[in-house]
């Protein structure tokens, strides 16, 4: 079975186009409709993690291998056996995003890190392929 390897970068066209959106909504409701300028400023300052992944490009990425995963994000990185994994869930949250986490044999928690998840559904083929059992859960709140 191959291996599968997953990398993405912080410098995206998605976050560019995110943080580009947000602020011309903010300045043309400043501006068209007298938008409070605290309003806009909130707005803008919640882009600032948006425009340090520009910034910085921060690497992130998930591999398979036959007997392992491996998962990084910036300087942050893990590891667990495919043979520790008891399961392994998905969990849709309100804004739709997918948030995973390898549950071991003994029942600790591993939370793969949102950058370096890939695409859920690929993710979760790969690992029924490999005989890892899944699980998913829509819209929770843990």
């Amino acid at each position: 079975m191959s291996a599968y390897t997953y990398a993405t970068n912080g410098r995206n066209r998605a976050t560019l186009l995110a943080v580009a959106g947000i602020w011309t909504v903010a300045l043309v409701l400043l501006l068209w409709i007298d938008l409070a300028p605290w309003i806009a400023g909130v707005m803008a300052v919640a882009t600032l993690p948006a425009l340090y992944d520009l910034k910085t490009a921060r690497q992130a990425g998930l591999s398979v291998s036959a007997d392992l995963i491996t998962w990084y994000a910036g300087p942050h990185e893990g590891r667990c056996h495919l043979e520790d994994i008891h399961h392994v869930r998905f969990d849709t949250r309100l804004d739709l995003s997918v948030k995973v986490t390898l549950v071991t044999r003994n029942m600790v928690r591993q939370k793969v890190p949102f950058e370096a998840t890939p695409p859920h559904v690929d993710f979760e083929k790969i690992l029924q392929d490999r005989g890892i059992t899944t699980q998913r859960h829509h819209f929770g709140f843990i």
